[in-house]
């Protein structure tokens, strides 16, 4: 019974504090780690310890995956160098620089257990940096930026974190140390590739969104167990098999698998990513009453880890700018290796003299589109000093900083002391740097993607697909089964539905680039119209049902068009 109370009251804090942050504009992770540490520290609140292996092996796959199987391909693709170098080599340095410091600070403690903390303050967390960034209408690219970032950034950091452990008391070789990271990493995208390609073909084969929703809940442990079986890292295949499933899920999946999937994993995530914040700020006050006087102060732990902070704060705006500037040339050299193929193409095409491309130009022009695309992508959102001033400041620390330092050998000195000030590091950056950086996104002035240019684009790409789809018709009217009656107007009716969707998107566009006093579009009209008529439709259910006139079954039924008319209304609304 205890368990199943607290189990109502805190999704009961979760919902509860999430609309209030929603109503007064602020993060919701910064919201619950207050709300935790409040309640904590309330007379007859019982300590609250989690295990960390509790959140690092069954909390943090689900949330990796949840998240990498939204993030496109393409734009991690084009954004790989900056992703690869905030998530790798900006944790290496900060790892380092912490440990350099925390080993001048505390005397009797190993560079190797020094590491160890750097290592845990090393990775930012993402949920609270995107969820501010989403909010606010940061640009895509820099949402895209971070989402990475928070992917691959704790596999670097438990790793690191693993070896340091296993350096205490021992001694290490740097170059077999080098060696084994990077063969953690490899084996863990193997295994992380193969889950994801082998579960996206057993869920492929499956007609019931019920059963392949139930596979995806099981994927990030099945490519999580046997990568830490193995040495490799489980968070990184997770990570893996997730881009894997997201980005083949289009191609292999149904519609209705989509959504349902869509719909529960939203759920799962909402809960799973809440919660840890509110346990976050539920344990402060059992590791608060784990420091004894006599070693070190709670008041001195707490400067360490503000300290920390600060140091880490200044090693990440001190990396970012020779990164930004790499990223500057980067571009730079893409936009002259752009013009030579360009320039190549049409040296081929004048030699030869003849109209029809060759194989070799078919396959340069894709590649002349792609990096043309890719160009246009990274300079339409070039990253700056006011991307850098962002990304620099949301480097908030979380869930992954307080469990794996919880996960620290019990006979390392100072153990208590050292999870206090990955506890401060965490708390503080979350409630300093994640409350501030709405007022540095608009001291930035940096400003989101622009609405009408993405809605002009959708016309134009939904446009072609209805192109693709009329030239189509012709060829399935010939596949129909032999002896089909064809009826004109049935194909007329076909040919007319898919050019009318692609009207109605090319008129929400004009509606958009349209001062805000114009009149309704035609479409607009009929969605207003139809959620009339559907909510009387409603009502008069609701009639039928109470007089009893109708069997429950047909009643359900009836209950479920009008459900799928009114999502169906939705998303045309929110398409245009």
């Amino acid at each position: 019974m205890d368990y199943a109370a607290l189990g109502v009251a805190g999704i009961a804090t979760l919902v509860a504090v999430t609309v209030l942050s929603r109503r007064i504009r602020v993060a919701t992770p910064l919201m619950l780690v207050l709300v935790g540490v409040a309640v904590s520290f309330l007379p007859g609140v019982p300590p609250v310890e989690v295990p960390p292996e509790l959140i690092l092996a069954g909390v943090l796959p689900p949330l990796l995956y949840g998240a990498a199987v939204t993030v496109p391909l393409v734009d991690l693709r084009r954004n790989l160098r900056s992703i690869v170098s905030l998530s790798v080599s900006l944790v290496l340095v900060s790892a380092f620089g912490i440990g350099l410091l925390m080993y001048a600070l505390f005397p009797g403690l190993s560079f190797a257990g020094a590491l160890a903390l750097g290592a845990v303050v090393s990775p930012p967390d993402a949920v609270a940096a995107t969820s501010i960034a989403r909010r606010l209408g940061l640009p895509p690219r820099l949402v895209t930026v971070l989402e990475g970032e928070g992917l691959v950034n704790d596999a670097t950091a438990l790793v690191l974190l693993r070896t340091s452990i296993a350096a205490v008391g021992a001694t290490v070789d740097v170059w077999q140390a080098a060696g084994g990271f990077v063969l953690s990493a490899v084996v863990a995208l193997v295994i992380g590739i193969a889950v994801g390609f082998l579960t996206t073909e057993v869920r492929r084969r499956l007609d019931d969104p019920v059963l392949d929703t139930a596979i995806s809940f099981a994927v990030p442990f099945v490519a999580f167990i046997p990568a830490e079986e193995l040495g490799a890292s489980g968070v990184l295949a997770v990570v893996a098999a997730g881009i894997w499933s997201g980005h083949r899920s289009a191609s292999t999946l149904s519609a209705r698998s989509r959504i349902n999937e869509r719909l529960n994993w939203r759920t799962v995530l909402f809960l799973l990513e809440n919660g840890v914040f509110l346990v976050m700020g539920l344990e402060l006050r059992d590791i608060v009453d784990e420091v004894h006087e006599a070693d070190l102060g709670v008041g001195t732990a707490v400067g360490y880890g503000v300290l920390t902070l600060v140091a880490l704060t200044l090693i990440r705006f001190g990396f970012l700018v020779p990164l930004l500037l790499g990223l500057r040339r980067h571009e730079q050299h893409a936009a002259e290796r752009t013009r030579r193929v360009r320039r190549g193409l049409e040296r081929l095409r004048r030699a030869r003299g003849d109209d029809r491309p060759s194989r070799r130009e078919r396959a340069a022009a894709r590649l002349l589109r792609r990096r043309s695309a890719d160009l246009h992508a990274l300079r339409s959102q070039g990253l700056g000093w006011r991307g850098g001033l962002v990304l620099g400041w949301a480097g908030m620390r979380g869930v992954v900083t307080l469990a794996a330092a919880q996960s620290l050998p019990s006979g390392t000195p100072y153990r208590v002391q050292l999870v206090l000030i990955a506890f401060t590091v965490a708390i503080v950056s979350l409630l300093v740097n994640g409350g501030t950086l709405p007022a540095v996104i608009r001291l930035s002035g940096i400003r989101g993607s622009d609405a009408v240019e993405d809605q002009r684009q959708l016309a134009t790409l939904v446009s072609d697909l209805a192109d693709a789809g009329v030239r189509a018709l012709d060829e399935g009217v010939r596949r129909l089964p032999a002896g089909t009656v064809v009826d004109d107007e049935v194909v007329a009716r076909v040919r007319r539905d898919t050019e009318l969707r692609a009207e109605r998107v090319s008129d929400r566009a004009e509606a958009m680039a349209a001062d805000d006093d114009a009149p309704l579009t035609p479409r607009d009209t009929y969605l207003q119209l139809r959620r009339h008529v559907l909510d009387a439709e409603r009502e008069a259910l609701l009639e039928a049902r109470g007089s009893g006139a109708h069997p429950s079954r047909v009643l359900a039924r009836a209950q479920r068009m009008l459900d799928q008319e009114e999502a169906r209304l939705g998303r045309q609304g929110e398409t245009g």
